[in-house]
């Protein structure tokens, strides 16, 4: 008989979720994941973009989806009006970077927060707390209900 805790949570999204650890094809934002007792933690990059240039939502489904507009597209085009400059090389992120995750059922979505800092967003999901297992008692049997 197959063990299927390999296909277990989380491993189930790596699989069969399309939208876990997407992005937009032509640019998508590099992620940590971590999990604590209490709580989820995304970590991912978006290099130039502050905090204005960072747009987090959870859309239905429990679907976080994390899109960035890096504020260095707006500086190269403040350097273009300029007449003097000449660009040799431009090789540094200008775009835009995306993506979604299909967030597990037992978080708090009202409680979601995110914070930007050195090109890295961190948003950080608190988990539901498990409620305690019920300890095992006897249970009286009467003639009626």
């Amino acid at each position: 008989m197959a063990d299927s805790t390999f296909f277990g949570d989380p491993f189930r999204r790596f699989f069969w979720s399309p939208l876990v650890l997407s992005g937009s094809p032509s640019a998508p934002a590099a992620m940590d994941w971590l999990e604590t007792p209490s709580s989820h933690i995304f970590k991912i990059d978006v290099p130039g973009s502050g905090r204005e240039d960072v747009k987090v939502q959870l859309e239905e489904g429990n679907v976080l989806s994390i899109r960035s507009e890096g504020s260095s597209a707006t500086a190269a085009k403040e350097e273009q009006q300029l007449k003097e400059v000449v660009w040799h090389v431009a090789e540094r992120g200008r775009g835009s970077c995306s993506r979604q995750i299909a967030l597990p059922d037992n978080v708090r979505a009202d409680q979601i927060k995110a914070h930007v800092e050195n090109g890295v967003l961190t948003v950080v999901v608190p988990k539901e707390p498990i409620p305690p297992k019920p300890k095992p008692r006897t249970i009286a049997v009467s003639s009626k209900l």
